[in-house]
């Protein structure tokens, strides 16, 4: 039985990795008429919070909030060819959410870029794509992090 992938979750944030991982996920989407997923995840854990500057929880929030939609927006801008993009930022964890989405949303496949750690720091950091990829009921793409 041939499997149908008419809607692709590609997971993003700012960083070169997601960048290729995009690039991969959109012309896969445009070159199966599918539409598009993008999935940023709010992370609480990057939230910086400076009582001395003035800076709270919730402004704090809304500057990862606004982060991700500006970034969002750029991907949509930067990659046309696709009919249809619906948007996501939920907040949390971005292993869970990104698992959670694709539930949701009953997305085909998802598609992300890795960091390329290993050893230790992967140890140390946690791999949000392994995760993925352990957890996910979906066939997940990812696009290395090759140097070039």
């Amino acid at each position: 039985m041939e499997r149908e992938y008419k809607r692709i979750l590609i997971a993003i944030d700012n960083s070169s990795y997601s960048m290729k991982a995009a690039d991969v996920g959109f012309s896969l989407a445009h070159g199966l008429k599918a539409t598009v997923g993008l999935i940023y995840v709010v992370d609480r854990s990057k939230e910086v919070v400076n009582a001395d500057l003035g800076i709270t929880p919730g402004e704090s929030q809304t500057v990862l909030l606004s982060e991700a939609e500006k970034t969002i927006e750029q991907y949509i801008h930067l990659y046309d060819g696709v009919e249809h993009v619906e948007q996501f930022t939920p907040e949390g964890l971005p292993e869970h959410e990104i698992i959670n989405i694709a539930k949701e949303w009953k997305a085909d496949m998802i598609v992300m870029g890795t960091h390329g750690r290993s050893g230790i720091e992967k140890i140390l950091t946690g791999s949000t794509t392994e995760y993925v990829i352990r957890h996910a009921t979906i066939p997940v793409l990812v696009s290395p992090s090759l140097m070039e």
